[in-house]
């Protein structure tokens, strides 16, 4: 046997599969449905690796993990649970579990962390790994929200990173939530009582954007009449956020790379480097990798950048977080003075038939507007309709609106037209071809992936291409989360 395995689970069905899993990987596994019985266990001394849901009759694994590392400090202890929302992610990292599995969860994926924990449980040879303390807020304080597959990657990601001050580079459509996963990264971080300062790169002249970032002395241009502190100097010891950081202008990409590579900046007119303690977290909502083929970015930032890259979904991909992303908003308005409301279900429904071009934003700036507007204290699918500029009477489909029945090339071409929209009286840079090709691919491999559960032969047969060159484009688009499957 490679190991013992102590699996804790109230719910009988899912004992069975993962016993039946981590046996055929050659694993001896011990089954109990509560807590009291597998805190025997681990004070005893049994087992290798911990494999537990969270809520169980006598007690929950969050009070007990605790304890449990306490005194067996090597023990690594796998979390499970179906309360899959971020702080459930936080609370397991912070209590000390090697990893947090959402409910339901790929028997292979589990088998290959059992696998993983045990290994470098044996090569640490006992090493104390002491437990992280304890920061439970209540739901409505939640950074972020939602209990897709989508959002149960980015919890994931985030719970890892948490202690770690390596470099995050999130991408995503503007309103997806950039802002609010730096802010959870600092806020739920080893830095959260260093200062968490943004700057958008976008909104400052692109003349002043060093001296915003590095601050200046006084005299080092016209109108510097006093020295003043940059956001670099105001983030010590703490989280500097660059947001729209594909805006930044190439000298000041030059200065934030040395910053990233020896730790020190200038001010500008300046002569002496300051040392500096900052973790950089950086967004765009562009593609970086045409503008460094357009010669407009830093190939060499890009990759001190992207040491962790994450991607924020847009909305239209975790259509079914709406209802918890509006019961979250109807909550937070109400608080703000707002008569409360409640929203019926048909409502709902039509909401998630929209495909939010402004995504989460767009979504909370709806549902203020229903609240301060409408006297109703009912949401109903028809104000719903009549807001998403429905036709007259709510019957036809609202201009956002994605029927059932409607085509992929539609569903392109609503969307071009509002791609277009968004240059204004200007054109998108040049390449739109090509880079329309290349985001449609990933989404399309993505979908086929979730459909079939990672099942690559399957998701090859259904796009109609040949397995290896299906692996081929995994890996270029970096889609490594998918271990299901052939």
């Amino acid at each position: 046997m490679k190991g013992t395995v102590l699996v804790a689970d109230d719910d009988a069905a899912i004992r069975t599969v993962v016993s039946q899993a981590l046996s055929r990987a050659g694993y001896d596994v011990r089954l109990t449905s509560n807590a009291s019985t597998l805190w025997r266990w681990v004070t005893a001394g049994d087992g290798d690796v911990v494999v537990s849901d969270v809520v169980m009759p006598d007690d929950n694994l969050f009070d007990l993990l605790p304890r449990m590392r306490k005194v067996r400090p090597e023990l690594p202890i796998i979390v499970m649970s179906a309360q899959n929302t971020f702080m459930t992610a936080i609370r397991a990292s912070e209590k000390g579990a090697y990893e947090y599995l959402p409910k339901p969860f790929d028997l292979v994926e589990l088998t290959g962390i059992v696998g993983r924990a045990l290994a470098e449980s044996r090569r640490k040879n006992g090493d104390d790994q002491a437990s992280k303390a304890a920061a439970q807020k209540d739901h409505e304080g939640m950074p972020l929200v939602g209990r897709s597959a989508a959002m149960q990657d980015i919890y994931r990601v985030l719970a890892r990173m948490m202690q770690s001050d390596l470099t995050v580079l999130i991408n995503g459509e503007s309103g997806t939530g950039k802002e609010l996963v730096a802010s959870a990264l600092h806020e739920y971080g080893k830095r959260k009582n260093g200062p968490f300062v943004a700057i958008n790169m976008a909104a400052i002249p692109r003349d002043l954007i060093e001296s915003e970032l590095f601050g200046h002395e006084k005299g080092a241009f016209t109108g510097a009449q006093a020295r003043s502190s940059g956001r670099f100097e105001q983030a010590e010891n703490g989280t500097l956020f660059l947001d729209e950081i594909g805006d930044m202008p190439m000298d000041a990409q030059t200065r934030l790379l040395r910053v990233l590579q020896q730790g020190e900046y200038m001010t500008v007119g300046g002569r002496t480097p300051i040392k500096t303690n900052v973790r950089i977290v950086a967004a765009t909502n562009k593609d970086l990798r045409s503008l460094i083929n357009q010669g407009l970015f830093r190939e060499d930032l890009y990759y001190r950048l992207n040491v962790v890259p994450l991607r924020m979904p847009p909305l239209r991909e975790r259509l079914e977080d709406i209802g918890d992303l509006v019961t979250h908003f109807l909550t937070k308005v109400q608080g703000e003075g707002l008569e409360a409301k409640r929203i019926l279900p048909e409502a709902l429904q039509l909401m998630s038939r929209y495909h939010w071009p402004g995504n989460v934003r767009e979504l909370e700036n709806l549902i203020r507007r229903l609240s301060a507007l409408y006297p109703q204290e009912e949401i109903t699918p028809e104000i719903v309709a009549a807001e998403l500029d429905a036709g007259e009477g709510g019957e036809q489909s609202p201009s956002g609106l994605l029927a059932g029945d409607v085509t992929i090339s539609q569903a392109v071409e609503h969307n071009m037209q509002d791609y277009f929209r968004s240059f204004g009286e200007n054109l998108p840079p040049p390449g739109l071809y090509q880079r329309v090709l290349a985001e449609l691919e990933q989404p399309l491999i993505l979908a086929t992936l979730a459909a079939t559960r990672g099942n690559q032969i399957r998701a090859a047969e259904v796009l109609g291409l040949n397995r290896n060159t299906l692996r081929k484009k995994i890996k270029e688009h970096g889609l490594s989360v998918f271990k299901g499957g052939a």
